[in-house]
């Protein structure tokens, strides 16, 4: 449910079940999986991680798996 008037910014993620209160708003790229409360701002935001050579060695299972 989002409430009337409430705001959710661009390429936002509401993982169902979540409720929107009324007038509250979201910050744009959040992903949203507890009730946000009427009037409130939330904003989720992760830390960045890097895993070395995770893409070179998915490429390479993904070609085993072709032939």
């Amino acid at each position: 449910m989002i409430g009337a008037g409430a705001f959710i910014g661009s390429n936002t993620a509401l993982v169902a079940p979540v409720n929107v209160g009324e007038g509250a708003i979201i910050g744009a790229g959040s992903v949203i999986t507890k009730d946000v409360a009427a009037d409130s701002l939330a904003v989720e935001r992760s830390d960045q991680k890097g895993i070395a050579g995770w893409a070179k060695r998915f490429r390479e299972r993904m070609a085993k798996k072709a032939n």
